[in-house]
Protein backbone atom coordinates (compact mmCIF):
# COMPACT_ATOMS: atom_id res chain seq x y z
CA UNK A 1 0.00 0.00 0.00
CA UNK A 2 1.51 3.46 -1.11
CA UNK A 3 -0.34 6.06 1.10
CA UNK A 4 -0.62 10.17 0.52
CA UNK A 5 3.14 11.10 2.27
CA UNK A 6 4.63 8.56 -0.38
CA UNK A 7 2.39 9.72 -3.44
CA UNK A 8 3.68 13.23 -2.82
CA UNK A 9 7.33 12.02 -2.66
CA UNK A 10 6.27 10.30 -6.13
CA UNK A 11 4.21 12.45 -8.27
CA UNK A 12 4.43 16.44 -7.93
CA UNK A 13 0.60 17.41 -8.27
CA UNK A 14 -0.54 18.96 -5.11
CA UNK A 15 -3.77 20.20 -4.26
CA UNK A 16 -6.42 20.80 -4.85
CA UNK A 17 -4.73 18.95 -8.15
CA UNK A 18 -4.16 15.87 -6.26
CA UNK A 19 -6.60 13.36 -7.14
CA UNK A 20 -5.52 9.81 -5.26
CA UNK A 21 -5.22 9.33 -2.08
CA UNK A 22 -3.77 5.98 -1.86
CA UNK A 23 -2.70 3.00 -3.84
CA UNK A 24 -3.96 -0.38 -2.55
CA UNK A 25 -2.25 -2.77 -5.22
CA UNK A 26 0.75 -2.34 -7.24
CA UNK A 27 2.95 -5.25 -8.71
CA UNK A 28 5.80 -2.17 -9.86
CA UNK A 29 5.74 -4.01 -13.50
CA UNK A 30 2.06 -3.88 -15.26
CA UNK A 31 -1.10 -2.87 -12.70
CA UNK A 32 -2.28 -0.85 -10.08
CA UNK A 33 -5.09 0.01 -8.26
CA UNK A 34 -5.56 3.53 -6.65
CA UNK A 35 -8.41 5.46 -4.53
CA UNK A 36 -10.00 8.53 -4.67
CA UNK A 37 -12.58 9.56 -1.93
CA UNK A 38 -14.66 11.51 -3.08
CA UNK A 39 -15.44 14.76 -0.72
CA UNK A 40 -18.65 17.41 -1.10
CA UNK A 41 -15.52 20.22 -0.35
CA UNK A 42 -13.86 19.05 -3.54
CA UNK A 43 -13.65 22.63 -5.52
CA UNK A 44 -15.05 22.00 -8.68
CA UNK A 45 -18.18 20.86 -6.56
CA UNK A 46 -19.00 24.39 -5.97
CA UNK A 47 -19.58 25.03 -10.02
CA UNK A 48 -20.06 22.27 -11.53
CA UNK A 49 -23.64 21.63 -11.50
CA UNK A 50 -24.25 22.86 -7.76
CA UNK A 51 -27.67 21.63 -7.62
CA UNK A 52 -26.55 17.96 -8.34
CA UNK A 53 -23.10 17.83 -7.71
CA UNK A 54 -21.31 15.43 -9.93
CA UNK A 55 -17.19 14.94 -10.60
CA UNK A 56 -16.32 16.26 -14.48
CA UNK A 57 -15.19 13.31 -16.76
CA UNK A 58 -11.74 15.16 -17.27
CA UNK A 59 -11.03 15.24 -13.92
CA UNK A 60 -11.85 11.26 -13.10
CA UNK A 61 -9.38 11.17 -16.39
CA UNK A 62 -6.54 12.76 -14.45
CA UNK A 63 -7.70 10.94 -11.62
CA UNK A 64 -6.50 7.95 -14.08
CA UNK A 65 -3.90 9.33 -15.40
CA UNK A 66 -2.15 10.25 -12.12
CA UNK A 67 -2.82 6.91 -10.77
CA UNK A 68 -0.67 5.39 -14.07
CA UNK A 69 2.19 8.25 -13.61
CA UNK A 70 2.84 6.60 -10.12
CA UNK A 71 3.07 3.22 -12.38
CA UNK A 72 5.13 4.71 -14.44
CA UNK A 73 7.61 5.98 -12.36
CA UNK A 74 7.66 2.62 -10.46
CA UNK A 75 8.72 0.70 -13.25
CA UNK A 76 11.28 3.27 -14.44
CA UNK A 77 12.61 3.77 -10.75
CA UNK A 78 12.50 7.43 -11.20
CA UNK A 79 9.95 8.17 -8.29
CA UNK A 80 10.10 11.89 -7.72
CA UNK A 81 11.92 12.61 -10.83
CA UNK A 82 10.59 14.54 -13.33
CA UNK A 83 6.73 13.75 -14.51
CA UNK A 84 4.95 12.03 -16.87
CA UNK A 85 3.07 14.20 -19.39
CA UNK A 86 -0.11 12.62 -21.37
CA UNK A 87 0.63 12.32 -25.04
CA UNK A 88 -3.21 10.96 -25.65
CA UNK A 89 -6.42 9.35 -24.56
CA UNK A 90 -8.51 7.36 -26.38
CA UNK A 91 -11.93 5.69 -26.34
CA UNK A 92 -12.81 7.56 -22.87
CA UNK A 93 -16.83 6.50 -21.90
CA UNK A 94 -18.11 7.52 -19.11
CA UNK A 95 -20.49 5.73 -17.68
CA UNK A 96 -22.07 6.62 -14.13
CA UNK A 97 -21.99 10.11 -12.60
CA UNK A 98 -19.17 10.28 -9.54
CA UNK A 99 -20.70 12.07 -6.56
CA UNK A 100 -20.24 13.49 -3.35
CA UNK A 101 -19.67 10.70 -0.93
CA UNK A 102 -17.94 7.90 -3.38
CA UNK A 103 -15.03 6.11 -3.32
CA UNK A 104 -13.22 5.73 -6.89
CA UNK A 105 -11.36 2.96 -7.04
CA UNK A 106 -8.95 3.46 -10.34
CA UNK A 107 -7.35 0.24 -11.78
CA UNK A 108 -4.58 0.85 -14.22
CA UNK A 109 -2.78 -1.80 -16.79
CA UNK A 110 0.38 -1.44 -18.58
CA UNK A 111 -0.62 -2.23 -22.03
CA UNK A 112 2.18 -1.36 -23.91
CA UNK A 113 5.96 0.54 -22.91
CA UNK A 114 9.00 1.42 -25.55
CA UNK A 115 11.19 3.10 -23.20
CA UNK A 116 10.03 6.13 -21.26
CA UNK A 117 6.67 5.56 -23.51
CA UNK A 118 3.59 3.75 -22.01
CA UNK A 119 0.11 2.94 -22.83
CA UNK A 120 -2.57 2.27 -20.47
CA UNK A 121 -5.65 0.60 -19.96
CA UNK A 122 -7.77 2.05 -17.36
CA UNK A 123 -10.96 2.01 -15.56
CA UNK A 124 -12.80 3.71 -12.80
CA UNK A 125 -15.15 2.15 -10.78
CA UNK A 126 -17.96 3.01 -7.96
CA UNK A 127 -17.90 -0.55 -6.00
CA UNK A 128 -18.54 -2.69 -8.64
CA UNK A 129 -20.09 -0.28 -10.90
CA UNK A 130 -18.05 0.97 -13.79
CA UNK A 131 -18.40 4.86 -13.68
CA UNK A 132 -15.22 5.41 -16.87
CA UNK A 133 -12.78 3.61 -19.11
CA UNK A 134 -9.95 4.98 -21.78
CA UNK A 135 -6.99 4.02 -23.00
CA UNK A 136 -3.91 6.41 -21.83
CA UNK A 137 -0.74 7.31 -23.47
CA UNK A 138 2.43 8.66 -21.78
CA UNK A 139 5.37 9.63 -21.58
CA UNK A 140 8.21 10.48 -19.38
CA UNK A 141 9.87 14.05 -18.99
CA UNK A 142 12.97 15.08 -19.61
CA UNK A 143 14.58 13.86 -16.20
CA UNK A 144 16.38 17.50 -14.37
CA UNK A 145 17.72 15.28 -11.72
CA UNK A 146 16.09 17.32 -9.10
CA UNK A 147 14.29 15.71 -6.23
CA UNK A 148 10.49 16.69 -6.21
CA UNK A 149 10.45 17.78 -2.35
Amino acid sequence: MIDIDEIKRIIPHRYPFLLVDRVIECDMESRIVGIKNVTTNEPFFFFFFPEYPIMPGVLIIEALAQVACILALKILKKEGHGSVFFTGIDGAKFRQPVRPGDQLRLELTKVKQRGTLFRFKGSAYIGDKIAAECTLQAMLGKDTNKKIK
